[in-house]
């Protein structure tokens, strides 16, 4: 049961920023996650959001992603919010945090980390998915074969998986689905997403041992976003999940060692 540093350690530190990633990694996490945006000059940024407002502050840190270039947002300061909004976890190097760019991430982490990144809004931002084949290829990423799991790309875009499908057979592909979506919903669409994808990311909320047995008929992995509760992460591991995102993997890591202790946890390969 592989743990996913949601955003790296968002609930330590500020969301997709390098200090998020390092504590990440520190806990022991198996992957750290990337949401991607596109600049207007065609850059891939890690950034959960479409728009600057929530997390960037500075000049001409406003409005949404692709409409700036990249130099004119760089030295957007996206560490600050965390301080003012979690003064009990704040620290001081977290602010001057700047946005990332998907090819540093890369380029920090590529002998140290295994990415799990998603294609945000990629209607919005055509070539997203070439950008990131290109990158993975500079980076020496893309895999080699089925059982490379070093990288893997999820989306709620179907099409963007069949894209990236058709250009790499070998690269894990996860769909993911929308909390609005229902367990039954799910279900009904499992033959469909087996067509083009390795496994489903729905939110925890809708995983049951009913959802993990007919996903794992398929071949298809579940790893359900975004768990930070104890119980929550309890009872999904007992049910057979085979991944989870976390807030706090410290958590869901010290929980997974103490289930661990008391018999084998299952885990299929993406």
């Amino acid at each position: 049961m592989i743990v996913i540093g949601h955003r790296g350690a968002s609930g330590h530190a500020p969301e997709h920023t390098f200090a998020s990633w390092d504590i990440a990694l520190e806990f022991g996490v198996d992957y750290i996650e990337q949401d991607l945006q596109m600049t207007a000059d065609g850059v891939l940024v890690v950034m959960h959001d479409d728009s600057l407002d929530r997390t960037a502050s500075g000049t001409g840190c406003r409005g949404a992603v692709r409409k700036h270039t990249w130099a004119e947002i760089r030295t957007c300061d996206v560490g600050s919010w965390f301080n003012q909004a979690r003064p009990d976890r704040a620290r001081p190097h977290f602010t001057g945090q700047t946005i990332p760019t998907l090819d540093d991430v890369f380029a920090t982490y590529k002998s140290r980390a295994k990415f799990y990144i998603e294609t945000k809004n990629p209607t919005a931002a055509p070539g997203m998915e070439m950008e990131l084949l290109r990158l993975m290829s500079d980076h020496d990423l893309r895999p080699q074969s089925p059982d490379d799991h070093t990288v893997i790309l999820q989306s709620f875009s179907a099409d963007s998986l069949r894209l990236l499908r058709s250009h790499d057979h070998n690269v894990p592909l996860i769909r993911l689905f929308p909390p609005f979506e229902t367990n039954w919903t799910i279900r009904q669409r499992l033959r469909r997403v087996a067509r083009y994808a390795n496994g489903i990311g729905p939110s925890f909320r809708d995983v049951d041992a009913r959802l993990v047995g007919a996903a794992h008929e398929l071949g298809l992995v579940v790893h359900p976003y975004t768990v930070n509760s104890e119980s929550d992460m309890r009872r999904l591991i007992r049910i057979g999940v085979d991944g989870m995102f976390s807030d706090f993997p410290d958590v869901l890591l010290r929980v997974r060692s103490e289930l661990a202790a008391t018999g084998p946890i299952s885990q299929q390969s993406p």
